[in-house]
C-alpha cells in the first residue's frame, strides 16, 4: 500500500504559494509594460478599425459609455405584473433550494478532496494535494457558463477595460486557494466560520479601497464575530488536543489571507459595477476569463497539470468529485446572481447564512469532527451577530425611506 503524491509540488504551504505567484508574475509583468506602452503611445487615436486594434481598445481602454439605458428597448420595457403570494413562495423556495444543496454539497466535497484519501480498483491509495488546479477546474465550468449566456441573452454594452478584471480575478483565485489550503490545517467548520466572519476585513478594505464609512451596529456586531470566532478557535485546539501549535497557526495564517483577498474581490467588484454598470454575468465571465489564464499558466509552469490529469486517471472518484464540485460552484454562481435579482441582497445573506450553519452541523455529522461547550457558544455568538446586523441594516434603509418620501399629510 503506497501513498500517491503528486511530484514537484512543495510540501509547504509558503513553497506552493510562492511558486504560484512567480508563475503569475510572467502573465502581469508582461500584461503591465503592453498596457503601459499602449497607454503612452495613444495606440487609441492612431487605432484602426480591424479586428485586433478593437480588441486591444477593449483590454486596454474599454469602450465609452453612452445613454444606452435610454435608447435599449431591454431597459425600457414595462415592469412585469406582479407575482401572487404562491408564485413568490415557489421562487422563493427554489432559489433557497438551489443554493442549499448546490454549497452543502460543494462544501461537503471540497472537504474530501482536500483531506481524505482516494482508493482505487488494485488498492492503491492517494490523497490529492494540488489546491490550485481544484480553482482550475471550477473557474473553466463557471467560465463556459457565463459565456454561454452571455451569447444567449441580451446584456447591457460592456464598457470597463477587460484588464481591470484581472485584479479581482487575482485575489479571487488567491481566495479560493486560501480556502482549499486551509483544509489541510483546520477544520471545515473552522473555515466556515473563518468566512462567516470576513465582514471584518471587508470593512477594513473597504475603508482603504473605497474610502466607505460605517454605522455604528457593524462596528458592534464585526466586534461580536471576532469574539465568537475566538472562542470557537479556542474550543476547536481543545478538543484537538494533539493538533501541533504550527499547523493551528499555519491555517490561521492562510485564512487570515482568505478573508484579506476575499475582502478585496467584493469591493473591487462593487467599484467595477459602480464605474461601468456592467451585469452580473459580465462580471462573472470576465473574471473567471482572467482566472483560467492565470491557473493554466501556473500549472502548465510547474508542470502539475499533467500530474493532476494523471490523479484523475488513477483514481476515477476523484474525477467525479472534481467535476460536482465544479457543476455545484457554477450553478451556485448563477443561483446566487438570480437571487439577489428578484429578492435582493438581505434574503440571499439570510439563505447564505442558514446554509453557513448547515454547512458545519454537516460536515461535523459526516466526519465527525468534535466541536466543545466553548466552540458552540462561539458558533452562536457569530450568528447572532449576522442576524442582528442583517436586521440592523434593513431596519436603517426603512428608516432612510422613510425620510426621502415626500409628506403626503400636508395640504
Amino acid at each position: 500500500m503506497t501513498d500517491y503524491t503528486l511530484a514537484g509540488l512543495s510540501e509547504s504551504w509558503v513553497g506552493s504559494l510562492t511558486l504560484n505567484l512567480l508563475c503569475y508574475a510572467t502573465v502581469f509583468v508582461p500584461g503591465y509594460f503592453l498596457i503601459w506602452y499602449f497607454k503612452k503611445s495613444k495606440y487609441i487615436e492612431r487605432a484602426g478599425s480591424g479586428l485586433v486594434p478593437r480588441l486591444i481598445t477593449s483590454c486596454v481602454y474599454g469602450q465609452s459609455y453612452d445613454k444606452l439605458a435610454t435608447t435599449d428597448p431591454s431597459h425600457t420595457r414595462s415592469l412585469p405584473p406582479e407575482k401572487t403570494l404562491s408564485a413568490k413562495c415557489m421562487q422563493l423556495s427554489f432559489c433557497f433550494l438551489g443554493l442549499q444543496v448546490s454549497y452543502l454539497t460543494w462544501g461537503v466535497l471540497q472537504e474530501k478532496i482536500m483531506t481524505k484519501e482516494y482508493h482505487n480498483s488494485e488498492g492503491s491509495i492517494g490523497h490529492f494535494k494540488d489546491s490550485q488546479f481544484l480553482v482550475f477546474v471550477n473557474r473553466i465550468l463557471a467560465f463556459m457558463l457565463a459565456a454561454m449566456y452571455l451569447t444567449c441573452s441580451r446584456q447591457p454594452r460592456h464598457t470597463a477595460p477587460i484588464y481591470k478584471y484581472s485584479y479581482c480575478s487575482f485575489s479571487n483565485i488567491m481566495s479560493s486557494w486560501c480556502q482549499y489550503e486551509a483544509l489541510k490545517y483546520v477544520t471545515f467548520p473552522t473555515q466556515v466560520l473563518a468566512k462567516a466572519s470576513k465582514v471584518i476585513p471587508t470593512m477594513i478594505m473597504g475603508k482603504i479601497i473605497a474610502s466607505k464609512k460605517y454605522e455604528y451596529y457593524e462596528y458592534v456586531t464585526a466586534v461580536l464575530i471576532s469574539i465568537g470566532m475566538t472562542l470557537f478557535l479556542l474550543g476547536s485546539t481543545e478538543a484537538h488536543g494533539t493538533t501541533s501549535s504550527s499547523t493551528t497557526m499555519s491555517g490561521v495564517i492562510i485564512l487570515v489571507g482568505y478573508m484579506s483577498f476575499d475582502a478585496f474581490t467584493s469591493n473591487w467588484q462593487g467599484e467595477l459595477f459602480t464605474q461601468h454598470k456592467m451585469s452580473s454575468v459580465q462580471m462573472m465571465c470576465g473574471v473567471n476569463l482572467f482566472s483560467c489564464l492565470l491557473t493554466t499558466t501556473s500549472l502548465m509552469q510547474q508542470g502539475t497539470f499533467s500530474l493532476s490529469l494523471q490523479f484523475m486517471l488513477t483514481y476515477p472518484a476523484f474525477f467525479w468529485d472534481s467535476l460536482i464540485l465544479s457543476v455545484c460552484s457554477a450553478t451556485g454562481q448563477l443561483f446566487i446572481y438570480y437571487t439577489i435579482s428578484v429578492f435582493g441582497p438581505v434574503v440571499f445573506i439570510i439563505i447564505m447564512t442558514i446554509r453557513q450553519g448547515l454547512a458545519i452541523l454537516l460536515s461535523c455529522f459526516i466526519y465527525s469532527h468534535p466541536v466543545t461547550l466553548m466552540g458552540i457558544l462561539g458558533i452562536l455568538l457569530v450568528f447572532t451577530a449576522i442576524f442582528l446586523r442583517i436586521y440592523c441594516s434593513h431596519r436603517l434603509k426603512q428608516v432612510q425611506q422613510r425620510k426621502t418620501l415626500p409628506d403626503t399629510t400636508k395640504v
